[in-house]
């Protein structure tokens, strides 16, 4: 068996494994918690205190998020189809195997887009407001939603890994763009170095504590009273 077999075999193994943990709480929760539109209040705090730090150069920052999320979704992209490696919803001999939650996703799924989007924004984030604090918990969030694509099935661990590294380097990538085009403008005070507040990172850190806690409270509420088929 070649190195690349047993990698896969491994990959494989691992993924049934962290997979095998479930039930239906953690099944509509890790659901809910895979969705862009559930962190929308977590991510509007961020937006807000970039632009309290970093007034009108905000928007400088804003364009380098987009750009990075344009780089990590589409550098994904182009890998799943280059690669062609199926998912293990779609594996005819792992689908059977494997607890399969929600929605199947595409056909392939080296490297993973939700762990390169993720990680992407994170790094960027950790090294744009360089807070300890904030960089566990961001470093932390991005494994929380990582481990989502595992637990309903649709990505092997060696995708989250790939989809890790791709959007850890582009993150790292976009944050040394930020600072070249801040270079470039000539500031008196460069501002992209200077560390974040606690305070700030603290109100972060809320608002996704409170999107973690109601989800968690809607989908025990709905369970408790059979409203989920």
């Amino acid at each position: 068996m070649g190195i690349i077999e047993t990698l896969n075999q491994w990959d494989t193994e691992l993924f049934l494994y962290l997979n095998s943990f479930h039930n239906s709480f953690w099944d509509y929760t890790m659901t809910l918690f895979t969705r862009t539109e559930i962190w929308l209040l977590f991510y509007l705090v961020i937006f807000i205190t970039i632009i309290r730090k970093y007034k009108r150069k905000s928007l400088l920052v804003f364009l380098v998020i987009t750009l990075l999320i344009i780089l990590a979704d589409q550098g994904s992209g182009i890998l799943k189809h280059s690669i062609e490696r199926l998912r293990p919803s779609h594996d005819p001999y792992v689908a059977p195997l494997a607890h399969n939650f929600f929605k199947k996703g595409g056909l392939y799924g080296f490297v993973s887009a939700h762990a390169a989007n993720s990680f992407g924004f994170a790094i960027f984030s950790v090294l744009l407001f360089r807070n300890r604090i904030f960089t566990v918990f961001m470093i932390t969030w991005s494994l929380l939603i990582a481990s989502t694509r595992i637990y309903l099935g649709v990505h092997y661990p060696g995708d989250i890994l790939g989809g890790i590294i791709l959007g850890s380097l582009i993150g790292w990538g976009m944050y040394r763009l930020l600072l070249f085009l801040e270079a470039f403008m000539r500031p008196r005070k460069p501002e992209f170095i200077i560390p974040m507040e606690n305070k700030r990172v603290y109100n972060i850190i809320l608002a996704a504590f409170v999107v973690i806690g109601f989800s968690m409270l809607v989908v025990n509420f709905f369970l408790k009273h059979h409203m989920f088929a």
